[in-house]
């Protein structure tokens, strides 16, 4: 399909040929201008909000796991493990990139217990 539309039509004169060439450039930078737009930048942005959310969990802050487990935070550990309480004296350890994001900022809309 691309090749269909990037094909010039065959004419003899020079000055078609070199603006087909243009066409062809233009058309080139639109596609990978739009793939930056809708693709590479919203998922770079995505991962920086991630990132600054993690780096902000602090005690007592409320999380919701990637696979879904409910807690509270009790102890930032200096390994850069997390220490969640998820039940009354029941803790596990955690890495921070276990915990996501969309889901925290969902339960924390929803004020779920």
């Amino acid at each position: 399909m691309i090749q269909f539309l990037l094909m010039s039509p065959a004419t003899g004169g020079a000055q078609s040929s070199s603006s087909g060439g243009w066409f062809n450039m233009v058309f080139l930078v639109g596609i990978f201008a739009v793939m930056y737009f809708f693709m590479i930048r919203p998922q770079t942005k995505k991962a920086k909000d991630q990132k600054n959310f993690i780096d902000s969990i602090e005690k007592g802050t409320k999380i919701v796991t990637v696979s879904g487990m409910h807690g509270r935070i009790s102890k930032v550990n200096e390994n850069g493990t997390l220490e969640v309480e998820i039940d009354s004296n029941t803790k596990i350890i955690l890495e921070r990139s276990g915990i996501s994001m969309e889901m925290t900022k969902a339960r924390l809309e929803n004020k779920q217990p």
